[in-house]
């Protein structure tokens, strides 16, 4: 990763990332509002995620311009324990601060195929109103094995070059999920990858100091083509940024 390409915050735990996340998210809200009017944010699963999201809860901040869309979601209903969209609800979303229609989850409840297919057209109608099908933030996360939204190493929607959202089998977890696509996750303006814990260690290291010539993890391909990556990362997860 070229460090023109990539900025790292390092915070001391999941509690200062989470503030410092905030603090991110709303200067590009700022600055996406000032130039097109609106703001667009994907949002990343998990419980990490989950402390920004009550940070944004509580900020006191004007959500009547975002729109907040999802980069991943299981294939299960709304409701279900497992699902993005109830845990973002239950963080932040379900206090009406962002207005209803501008929340745009994705319907895991419906068969794969068929929610992706839903889901982007559901970000074509959204995000075209601006001119360009182009997310202001994406929030990512990174697994032990280097995933990111749902993009699995080996899973064949990596390969993809055009669709915008994909239905993927994840074999390890046996499970189906939805997720945005390397052709969608690129166009952002924007991307933050929130990382805690000391079991992301292995995962950061082979990413900023693997082999170039191995095959890349997934979150190592999510290459916005402006350029702006931000990292974020806990005292605990920073190890893996030392070169040994």
């Amino acid at each position: 990763m070229s460090p023109h390409r990539t900025r790292i915050i390092q915070l001391v735990d999941p509690a200062a990332l989470a503030a410092r996340a905030c603090e991110e998210v709303q200067r590009a809200a700022h600055e996406a509002l000032e130039q097109r009017g609106v703001f667009h944010l994907a949002l990343s699963g998990g419980s990490t995620p989950k402390l920004l999201y009550r940070a944004l809860a509580e900020s006191g901040a004007d959500f009547s311009r975002w729109h907040v869309h999802f980069g991943d979601e299981r294939c299960v209903p709304p409701g279900h324990a497992d699902s993005n969209f109830r845990m973002a609800s239950e963080a932040w979303l379900g206090r009406g601060q962002v207005p209803a229609a501008q929340v745009h989850r994705i319907q895991g409840e419906l068969e794969p195929a068929q929610a992706a297919r839903e889901y982007e057209r559901e970000l074509v109608a959204s995000l075209g109103a601006t001119g360009e099908v182009r997310l202001d933030l994406a929030l990512l996360g990174l697994g032990t094995d280097g995933h990111t939204a749902s993009l699995f190493p080996g899973s064949s929607a990596l390969a993809e070059t055009s669709a915008r959202v994909a239905a993927t089998f994840v074999e390890k977890l046996a499970a189906q999920r939805i997720t945005l696509t390397l052709p969608m996750l690129n166009e952002s303006r924007a991307v933050l990858f929130l990382v805690a814990g000391s079991d992301k260690v292995d995962a950061l290291r082979e990413l900023f100091h693997g082999d170039p010539e191995a095959r890349p993890l997934p979150a190592a391909l999510v290459r916005p083509r402006e350029g702006n990556v931000t990292w974020m990362v806990d005292g605990a997860a920073a190890a893996g940024l030392q070169d040994e």
